[in-house]
Formats: C-alpha cells, sequence, structure tokens
C-alpha cells in the first residue's frame, strides 16, 4: 500500500513540474504567432476562391 502513495506523490510531483514549464513557456510568449497575421491577407483570397470555385461546380451537376 506503500507503493501507491509513493507512486500518487511522485506523479503528482510530476504533474506540477511541467504544468510550471508551460505556465512559464506561455508566459514567455514562446507559443505567440507573429508570422501568420502578417501573411493572412495573402492567403485570404486564395480561400475565397476555392470556395467560389466549389459552388459553381456543384452548381453545374
Amino acid at each position: 500500500m506503500s507503493v501507491i502513495y509513493l507512486l500518487i506523490s511522485i506523479s503528482i510531483v510530476v504533474a506540477i513540474v511541467f504544468f510550471v514549464a508551460f505556465v512559464k513557456a506561455v508566459k514567455s510568449g514562446q507559443f505567440d504567432d507573429d508570422y501568420t497575421p502578417s501573411v493572412r491577407m495573402l492567403f485570404d483570397d486564395e480561400l475565397r476562391k476555392t470556395k467560389i470555385e466549389l459552388t459553381t461546380d456543384e452548381k453545374q451537376l
């Protein structure tokens, strides 16, 4: 029974360590995306064209 208590305590410590590492990475800006907003307007027309092409193809059928 003492092994279960040991494993539970170790797993809680490991979970806390991963949570602290995740919070630190988020606060440091590691997950911020600086590139996509600057090029989103370039790909917006392509998305609209494919949607228009799909709808016209469906009407022809």
